[in-house]
């Protein structure tokens, strides 16, 4: 059986299950938005216990970076993404969760070629080439910098 494109196309639309953007999209928005949130709670909270503005700044991100390395370890962050999708991309708990992710997953391969080796599968073209962006922006703005003042 050759069925041509249009036969085709009907075929796979029977076949798939109808989008669900719209839930889709509130659930990544009702997630990032509570990842941020509980961002501005802790920063807050580390505000009222009379700590500067960087110092409350810096706890927040490495409150935040440890409560995803342990949901990560935990597999809660996976089901939670599962549901929420892109909304789990919220930078600093994505990083961290792209990081260790893969260590986790090739943590029985042992520390070095296991670990050591996978920890940055995912993460390590994103610093890659963001340092390589940042250089080249720098390079660029320092040659501009003469024009610009």
């Amino acid at each position: 059986m050759n069925p041509t494109k249009e036969q085709y196309q009907q075929m796979v639309e029977k076949a798939s299950p109808p989008s669900r953007v719209v839930q889709n999209c509130l659930w990544a928005f009702g997630v990032g938005g509570g990842i941020c949130l509980l961002g501005e709670v802790l920063r807050q909270a580390y505000l009222a216990q009379g700590r500067t503005l960087t110092d409350a700044s810096t706890l927040t991100s490495i409150t935040l970076v440890a409560l995803s390395t342990l949901f990560t370890c935990l597999g809660w962050y996976h089901k939670l993404a599962v549901h929420a999708g892109a909304g789990t991309l919220v930078p600093i708990t994505g990083f961290a969760n792209a990081v260790v992710s893969p260590a986790v997953e090739f943590r029985c391969e042992g520390f070095v070629p296991g670990v050591g080796c996978k920890m940055f599968l995912i993460a390590g073209p994103v610093i890659v080439y963001g340092l390589g962006a940042s250089a080249l922006w720098g390079v660029v703005y320092y040659l501009l910098r003469p024009l610009l003042y």
